[in-house]
């Protein structure tokens, strides 16, 4: 495992919450209403306050950009980047279980700040993980020629190159099969 657990699920919610971009989702905005919220929450839980509503849906719509900027960036880059979320979302790390996380992890916030502060906090609070363990080269787009949707690379020997969003990397493979066939026939 290259991360620790609760980083993984940050990072696994920061990766879904991000590709929900129209620009990154076929021109479709993937958290355009209250239920691709709940759909989200339900598939990426978070412990603490959950509204569910309106607000709560355009607050956390709003950080969406500001999570992708992290994956346009490097390394160096993504630092004052982290720092700003941490300073915005006034950090306060306190190691923390609570059901259904009976391991010790760190909250940077308290359960009843709103979603999208918490989302910000726990997001940014992977990506120190990531930064401190020089792992950024993990923080990617994905390669195939039509899809710019992010992920992060925990494969051993860092060779994943495509998302599991749209199944680009069975696309990508055809094509070139496609093509070096059509090479070989001419």
């Amino acid at each position: 495992m290259v991360f620790i657990h609760d980083t993984q699920q940050s990072l696994a919610a920061a990766v879904d919450l991000v590709n929900t971009l129209p620009d990154l989702n076929d021109g479709v905005d993937g958290m355009a209403s209250v239920g691709d919220l709940n759909a989200f929450l339900d598939e990426r839980p978070y412990s603490g306050r959950l509204d569910r509503d309106a607000d709560e849906l355009a607050a956390v719509r709003g950080i969406r950009e500001r999570l992708h900027e992290l994956w346009r960036v490097d390394r160096d880059a993504a630092v004052p980047l982290v720092n700003a979320m941490l300073a915005d979302g006034n950090a306060l790390p306190q190691l923390v279980t609570h059901p259904g996380f009976e391991e010790w992890h760190i909250h940077a916030t308290s359960g009843d700040s709103p979603l999208h502060v918490r989302i910000l906090l726990e997001t940014a609070m992977a990506f120190v993980d990531v930064i401190r363990a020089d792992e950024y080269d993990r923080i990617r787009v994905c390669g195939a020629d039509d899809c710019d949707a992010v992920y992060v690379d925990y494969s051993r020997n860092h060779s994943k190159r495509y998302c599991d969003t749209g199944n680009c990397g069975n696309r990508m493979n055809v094509n070139a099969y496609r093509a070096r066939r059509a090479r070989e026939s001419a």
